[in-house]
């Protein structure tokens, strides 16, 4: 007999899609190597005497768990396009390794009309693609970063002293960040206890190992 394969209606092909979607939103899709996928989000820290609103701008790399993070006062397109400029893009050139993808939500900081918004600009000047994501609660793997700096860095830096200034604050953070690279290691799927840095530097391996193959 011949297989007359499966018929599928409309909405189980829209809620495959969807599955896809999520997973590939959550970081979990096949990553194959640093600077492949990347995942960026905005987290409000919260409101600092004489300043008011500061807001964390974090990205982190699917494949090796690796964030870079940056204080504002506020959040625009703008800013959101500073923290590639200024951290991650130069990061990588310094590794060697493409910056190939970036995975947002839809905030009004990530999403608009390519030539009147300046993040979207940025993103095609770089050749960087762009994935939105339905919703921010699909960003997973920038969401347990936040949860993880939230509970490690800034609720134990303000319990040591109410009144933090934001340049201490992101002196501070910075320091927290060579720590979580460096010597925090990391459950992650490629990370597998390792830490960020380490992981990241093994996937620099791997992929050299594939241009060499493909050259």
């Amino acid at each position: 007999m011949a297989d007359k394969g499966i018929l599928l209606t409309d909405a189980q092909i829209a809620a495959l899609e969807k599955k896809e979607h999520d997973d590939e939103a959550c970081g979990e899709i096949e990553t194959a190597h640093p600077g492949y996928l990347d995942s960026q989000d905005t987290f409000y820290v919260g409101n600092l005497k004489g300043v008011g609103r500061i807001y964390q701008q974090t990205y982190v790399d699917t494949y090796c768990n690796v964030p870079h993070c940056k204080l504002y006062t506020t959040k625009t397109p703008i800013t959101a396009a500073d923290l590639l400029n200024d951290k991650v893009l130069p990061f990588y050139e310094t590794q060697g390794l493409p910056e190939l993808r970036i995975l947002t939500d839809r905030g009004t900081e990530y999403c608009g009309k390519v030539e009147q918004h300046d993040y979207q600009l940025y993103l095609a000047i770089n050749d960087i693609d762009h994935t939105k994501t339905m919703s921010p609660q699909t960003n997973g793997i920038c969401e347990r970063f936040h949860k993880t700096i939230l509970q490690e860095f800034y609720q134990v830096t303000f319990r040591k002293k109410l009144n933090v200034d934001l340049a201490e604050l992101k002196k501070n953070l910075d320091e927290w960040l060579v720590y979580y690279n460096n010597d925090r290691t990391h459950q992650g799927k490629m990370c597998n206890g390792r830490t960020p840095k380490d992981t990241l530097l093994n996937g620099k391996q791997v992929w050299e190992q594939k241009n060499l193959t493909q050259t």
